[in-house]
This record gives structure tokens, C-alpha cells and sequence, in this order.
């Protein structure tokens, strides 16, 4: 595979193409760039052959000769697996650049991008918010730590995904994203409280959503996630069990910080028994069939 595959735009390898991944990978395509795909599940990564991906049997196999490797997985774990484990670093040319889009714990993140230094090869941890929404529709807030030279570099790449910020040295992105699912988490929690305190008083649960749209309690959560409530609809943009993930991260940072952060602390909580009671694959916006659960046992 080399930059020649579509006149001088660069080789890339894209590794996992799940919920984010996959539409991540067609917009980089639609953009005329050359995609390497691998993914754990063969069949996920064999859909997007169709849009004229190219699928690797192995991620080692994807990333031989590539310019840029993309990975979009679970966890700290599964990259540094990826990464160390099977091959992917070795196999990786000394003039690429890894670009980490995977929500990973900061010092992980830091601890990648070390050893890959130490191997010579350049990353970034770009994590990225907007959901499978902003991943269709290229629209990803991106936020990239690293070294700033290189985020410049990949100005055209991240530009077929969304809006790239560069936030500071290696392990900066992830900072920047858990601050993100923060804000996220405690929104949804308000949005769900809100819409069960509006119901039980009487009002129309969709009226009032309609109703303070454009005033201070607008956002992009009250949009898609408040329209998710009143449709219940909970199939997985962002699982819960994530959201989880990502609360346990928080707390696990703000206690090397000794910081105390009661708000994500409280949501953090009941997003764990949310999870515990079987809605770890729901939807985080979910939260409302937990906190409507709790009101439905006190009311009992």
C-alpha cells in the first residue's frame, strides 16, 4: 500500500471499525483517501470493502506501509495489545504517525506514546466526541495531544472528520475527553431528572423539551439525547457501559489530582447500577429507564 494508491493523498490504516469506526472510515474514503481496514470482527470490516476500503487479515498486515495509522478501540488495553502485542509497532513504517482516537486513560495514553517514541514512531491521542451523528456526518470535535507540527500535518485528514484543537503534549487529548464525557454524563443525568420532574407534574414530556429549546438549557444533549428520551430509543450511539468506563477514569484522575468532584461522582454512581441492573449496551441516554426505575420504587 503506498500514497500512490489516489494521486498524493496518504495511505491509511484503520483499525477497528465498530460503532465510531466504521463511519469514520467512509468519510475518510469519500474524501479520495486510501483505507486499510482491520477489525476483530472480520465481517465489520468486510461491510466497508463496499465503499472501497481495503480489509487486512491481521492489524500488523493493515498497517505495512501505511503513512497514517488510525486506531478507534475499547480501551487502554485493547491498543496497547494492538500496538505491542501483535506486531503493530514493528510492523509500522518509522515515518508514520499513530493517531490514537480511542477513549484511553491519560497516563496509558502517555505510556503508548513513550514506547512508541522509544521505537521512533510518532503519535497523537485524538480522542473524539460527537457520537456516531458527528462521525456520519464528518462534524467530530477532535481534540489532539501530541506534538503540534504533526497535528498541522494531518490538517487534511482530520478535516474529513470534524474539527481537530490541539490541546497540549501526549496524554492532553484524553484529559480533554474525560472532561467532555463530564459534561456529558451530568447532562444526560439533568435532561433524564428534568423530563421525569416535567412528566409528574403534568406537563407533555415532548412539550417540554420543544418548549425551552433556544433558552439557556439548550445543547446538544437536550437535542439528540432529550429527543431520544421522548422516543425511547436507546439503541447504542454511545453505550452506557462506556460512559461508565470513561466515569471511572474521571474519578480515577481526580483522585490522583486530589480534586473532588461531587457532580460526576453522584452520576458516576448511577451510572454503575445502571449498568449492574443489565443497560450497559443501552444507549447512555438510557439513564432516564434508571432514574424512572428509582421514582417508580419510591412512588411504590
Amino acid at each position: 500500500m503506498t500514497t500512490a494508491n489516489r494521486g498524493d493523498k496518504k495511505a491509511i490504516a484503520f483499525l477497528g471499525t465498530g460503532l465510531m469506526g466504521a463511519p469514520m472510515v467512509r468519510r475518510l474514503l469519500k474524501a479520495g483517501f486510501p483505507v486499510t481496514v482491520w477489525n476483530r470482527d472480520p465481517a465489520k470490516a468486510a461491510a466497508l470493502t463496499e465503499d472501497g476500503a481495503t480489509q487486512a487479515q491481521s492489524p500488523a498486515e493493515a498497517v505495512a506501509g501505511a503513512d497514517i495509522v488510525f486506531t478507534m478501540l475499547t480501551n487502554g488495553a485493547a491498543v496497547a495489545e494492538i500496538l505491542f502485542d501483535n506486531g503493530v509497532a514493528e510492523a509500522m513504517s518509522k515515518d508514520a504517525i499513530l493517531v490514537d482516537c480511542s477513549s484511553v486513560a491519560p497516563p496509558i495514553a502517555r505510556q503508548n506514546a513513550q514506547k512508541l517514541g522509544e521505537r521512533g514512531i510518532r503519535s497523537l491521542d485524538a480522542p473524539v466526541s460527537g457520537g456516531t451523528a458527528g462521525a456520519n456526518a464528518g462534524t467530530l470535535a477532535i481534540m489532539a495531544g501530541g506534538d503540534a507540527a504533526d497535528v498541522e500535518a494531518l490538517a487534511e485528514v482530520f478535516a474529513a472528520l470534524g474539527r481537530v484543537t490541539y490541546v497540549g503534549p501526549s496524554g492532553a487529548g484524553q484529559i480533554c475527553k474525560l472532561a467532555n464525557q463530564q459534561i456529558v454524563a451530568v447532562t444526560i443525568g439533568a435532561v433524564a431528572e428534568a423530563m421525569i420532574l416535567a412528566e409528574a407534574g403534568g406537563a407533555s414530556r415532548a412539550a417540554f423539551r420543544d418548549a425551552i429549546r433556544g433558552g439557556f438549557a439548550e445543547s446538544r444533549i437536550l437535542e439528540l439525547h432529550g429527543s431520544r428520551m421522548v422516543d425511547r430509543d436507546f439503541m447504542p450511539g454511545g453505550t452506557s457501559a462506556n460512559q461508565l468506563k470513561d466515569l471511572d477514569a474521571v474519578m480515577a484522575m481526580a483522585k490522583e489530582l486530589s480534586l473532588t468532584l461531587p457532580l460526576t461522582h453522584q452520576v458516576r454512581q448511577e451510572f454503575h447500577d445502571f449498568v449492574q441492573e443489565g443497560g450497559g449496551e443501552k444507549d447512555h441516554s438510557g439513564l432516564l429507564l434508571h432514574l424512572e426505575n428509582r421514582n417508580s420504587k419510591h412512588q411504590a
